[in-house]
């Protein structure tokens, strides 16, 4: 009797995923609660498990392959080790017909980027050696067996003919384009937009057509703290096992000025507007499959500590593929620092249906002119972005809650007072 691997209902609005990458080959022993597979869908990758110890004995569903919810895409027969040497030949992966050259039968199917690399080629993947798991063909074994038909090539010296045909003059030396040797690197290179980037870019359009998106922006002095930080971070450290790093402050700063000004917290359902008493923020994490926005729950009540180990926890995750569905959905606000990158200014986009976002950016010393005397010092400045939905929200109220967030962060004391 063996046991279905089905996909599960991944989250609200999704109906399909797309297998990423088999972990396991068919005929493999597996564990219970063993990580079998991991699918993309357009919020995250997500992992499914064994649900019982026993063989893996087929696979249905190749990689690269859409799916739907319900979809049943392995079969596990439960059972000892020793069920995989008495299984037949037969029971081994099922080749989708679709994936011509995507493997041979018997052996592991190939990921899409090895697939890509077989196809471009013309290669037998039979006549490829393969390193990976389970016999898998890895991109590396793609190339290393391409290396010897595109490296140098070595010239043998022959004798010259005598000619006696009258000599002309030589024709004109040819350019030689010495960047992308003939037969080496082909001119393009297309790729399957991932499931993830065709959500972003789908929920970005969509942003664009149905708000009407305004930025206004100021500029942060933010030596109070940076000195702050210096003076408190190696005992916050010390106790907590993380630096104090600026988000933590930003996201309180943030609940500090959607207090005061709901509307930025709020959002358009349907003909009515929804002010929420609750403060989820969302944290932009860029990663190799695109920006994820991690929530943090109830932000007001959590100290500075509590936000910077979950900011932690949750990017860390992003980027290794572990995030949850339900840990990307639900923020009331998001902030974005543009500014681990480098940026100095930019104007960012809403994530829906929320109506406000808060661009942090690179902090670079500029002379600024303090006091009544007109003084001119250097100080470390951030110019800080927020981008609003002017249909609920108007410039007078984004303007001041930008300026709430400079009150706050220049002096931060005004959070542990709440003024």
């Amino acid at each position: 009797m063996t046991v279905d691997i089905v996909i599960p209902e991944l989250g609200e609005s999704i109906t399909e995923a797309t297998i990423l990458r088999w972990l396991k080959s068919a005929g493999d022993t597996v564990e219970r609660d063993e990580i079998l597979v991991e699918i993309e869908t357009d919020k995250a990758t997500m992992e499914l498990v064994a649900p019982e110890t026993g063989v893996l004995s087929e696979i249905l569903t190749g990689e690269g392959e859409k799916v739907q919810i319900g979809d049943v895409i392995a079969r596990v027969t439960p059972g000892a080790q020793a069920a995989r040497a008495a299984a037949p030949p037969s029971a081994t992966t099922v080749i989708p017909s679709s994936a011509s050259a995507s493997a041979v039968e018997g052996s592991a199917p190939l990921s899409p980027a090895v697939r890509r690399l077989v196809e471009e080629h013309a290669l037998r993947p039979t006549d490829i050696p393969a390193t990976g798991r389970g016999g898998r063909l890895t991109k590396g074994d793609v190339l290393q067996h391409l290396e010897p038909q595109t490296g140098g090539t070595q010239t043998v010296s022959r004798p010259q003919a005598v000619s006696t045909v009258p000599s002309r003059p030589a024709p004109p030396p040819q350019p030689v384009n010495l960047a992308r040797p003939a037969g080496v690197v082909p001119r393009e290179r297309i790729e399957p937009m991932s499931r993830i980037r065709r959500r972003i870019a789908e929920r970005l359009k969509q942003v664009q057509n149905a708000a009407a998106i305004l930025t206004t922006f100021n500029e942060i002095d933010m030596s109070a703290t940076i000195a702050l930080r210096a003076k408190y971070n190696d005992t916050f450290k010390e106790r907590y096992g993380i630096a104090l790093g600026f988000m933590s402050i930003f996201a309180k700063a943030s609940v500090e000025a959607l207090r005061a000004f709901p509307a930025i917290n709020a959002e358009i359902r349907g003909d009515d507007i929804v002010y929420k008493n609750y403060y989820d923020l969302g944290i932009a994490v860029g990663t190799e499959q695109g920006l994820l926005v991690p929530v943090i729950r109830d932000v007001d009540a959590k100290s500075f500590a509590a936000i910077e180990l979950e900011l932690a926890d949750l990017g860390q995750r992003a980027r290794a593929g572990k995030i949850k569905v339900d840990e990307l959905t639900g923020g009331t606000f998001t902030i974005s620092n543009g500014g681990v990158y480098g940026s100095l200014m930019s104007t960012p986009i809403l994530n829906p249906p929320q109506s406000g976002i808060l661009g942090m950016h690179k902090t670079e010393k500029r002379p600024i002119v303090v006091g009544p005397n007109d003084e001119i010092v250097v100080r470390p400045m951030m110019y800080v972005a927020l981008s609003y939905d002017h249909r609920i929200v108007d410039g007078r109220e984004a303007v001041l809650f930008l300026r709430r967030i400079k009150d706050c962060v220049e002096d931060p004391a005004r959070m542990l007072f709440g003024l």
